[in-house]
């Protein structure tokens, strides 16, 4: 087939039999495969078990890597100097401009501890400190990803986090310079040449030359989601990622290359990747198929864009606006762009979107790389419920309850009558030995 035979389905939402359309395009599951489970379980078993040994076998096997310590597998500072000394002066400025842009942006989310007192003299607050340890799992080899590194590693400095630790793998020796100079410009503390799910058994259990770590965030492929999952609990995890994914909202003010482009761009991703346009305007639905079928021929990476549009891409025509947004709030995209007329009036009306792109002008790769917002996003409609990755996911909290003598005996009636209620006779007397003039 050839990579101009689109065959992206048109929906239309007053159609019958709209709805379950829709849920079929957005139902996506994961099948487990218990075999596959089965054999990133043994693996992580091995690491917790056997530790560095584990961890050099699965690398020869793996990225066929004959490093006989894994201290060998750690990148000295010699090595990541000269990953940023090769970069052009082009990709060192637009990581200097990503770096301070995502830096700043980030800044204003930081948290910090607050208390207030009540009227009985309770002093009560919440104390906020940062992670001490953070892994980042990086794909490696011949990807480059830099922007992943800027954007797991600066939200993580800017809320405090004592080290950071960069697992990426090298298979056959293979590293790509421009992560590594990412990693130095975001500020990571070591780098190892380790990847897959060993990488991440050894960030969550640690072995004698790895550190255990108390999250763990970043992409990776199967093997990689699979660990994180079964780690979760022992450290922390950003998020289980699913297939990247954009809505376009677009109207006649549109331009068909635009969108076209910008549903090219979500699509080259992978196969499984998804784009979706939304519009109530048939002649613009005409002109952007006209454009994907026109441009398409010009992109390296057409037929994974093919293949991703025929499965999972989808062109829907809705009656109005209202009617697109509650579509966008019952798909709760990754990406969501607004390339409409006036599309800060639509903006009050999004409830579930991991990031939303206002504009024409605001093409969602902007905000893939240098606009300042972060790129790790909840994707599989996980937006009704999560968050991208910031600062707070850096920090953890505590509460801080400082009771006066007077606040004590204000709390402590209440406190015991819940107490017996539930028959938790023990904590009723605690609260009321605090009421004792002569506590024992």
């Amino acid at each position: 087939m050839l990579a101009t035979d689109l065959s992206i389905p048109v929906l239309d939402a007053q159609a019958e039999g709209f709805e379950t359309r829709l849920d079929t395009l957005l139902t996506r599951s994961v099948v487990r495969d218990p075999e596959f489970e089965t054999r990133v379980r043994s693996i992580i078993d091995e690491v917790r078990r056997d530790g560095d040994a584990a961890l050099l076998r699965y690398t020869r096997q793996f990225d066929e890597v004959g490093a006989t310590s894994v201290a060998q597998l750690e990148l000295q500072p010699a090595r990541i100097a000269a990953a940023v000394a090769s970069i052009g002066s082009a990709e060192r400025e637009a990581l200097s401009m990503a770096q301070r842009r995502i830096h700043e942006y980030h800044g204003r989310q930081l948290e910090t501890s607050w208390e207030y007192a009540d009227e009985h003299g309770n002093v009560l607050g919440q104390q906020i400190r940062p992670l001490q340890r953070v892994g980042l799992y990086v794909p490696g080899g011949k990807a480059s990803y830099p922007s992943s590194v800027l954007m797991t590693a600066i939200p993580a400095r800017v809320a405090g986090v004592t080290e950071l630790i960069m697992v990426v793998p090298a298979p056959r020796g293979e590293l790509n310079d421009l992560v590594l100079a990412a990693a130095q410009y975001a500020g990571v503390d070591r780098i190892f040449t380790v990847g897959g799910a060993q990488a991440i058994a050894a960030l969550a259990y640690g072995t004698k030359t790895m550190p255990a770590v108390d999250k763990i965030v970043g992409p990776g492929n199967a093997y990689v989601a699979a660990a994180k999952r079964m780690v979760f609990g022992q450290v922390g995890i950003d998020m289980i990622a699913g297939p990247s994914e954009v809505v376009v909202v677009c109207d006649h003010s549109a331009d068909p290359d635009w969108v076209a482009m910008d549903l090219f761009a979500q699509a080259e991703h992978d196969e499984q990747a998804q784009a979706i346009m939304i519009s109530d305007n048939a002649g613009l639905v005409d002109a952007v198929s006209e454009a994907m079928r026109r441009l398409l021929p010009g992109l390296p990476r057409r037929e994974i864009i093919r293949h991703a549009l025929n499965r999972h891409g989808a062109i829907i025509r809705v009656r109005d606006r209202q009617q697109a947004v509650a579509i966008v709030n019952r798909i709760a995209p990754e990406h969501l762009e607004l390339a409409v007329e006036d599309p800060q009036e639509l903006l009050p009306g999004i409830e579930n979107a991991g990031a939303i792109f206002v504009g024409a002008y605001s093409a969602e790769s902007l905000g893939d790389y240098v606009a300042g917002p972060n790129h790790v996003l909840p994707t599989s409609g996980t937006a009704r419920f999560s968050s991208p990755l910031g600062v707070y996911d850096f920090q953890k909290r505590s509460s801080v309850i400082r009771c006066s003598p007077q606040g004590a005996a204000s709390l402590a009636g209440a406190a015991a009558v819940l107490a017996r209620s539930e028959q938790l006779h023990a904590h009723a007397l605690s609260a009321e030995y605090r009421t004792s003039p002569d506590p024992k």
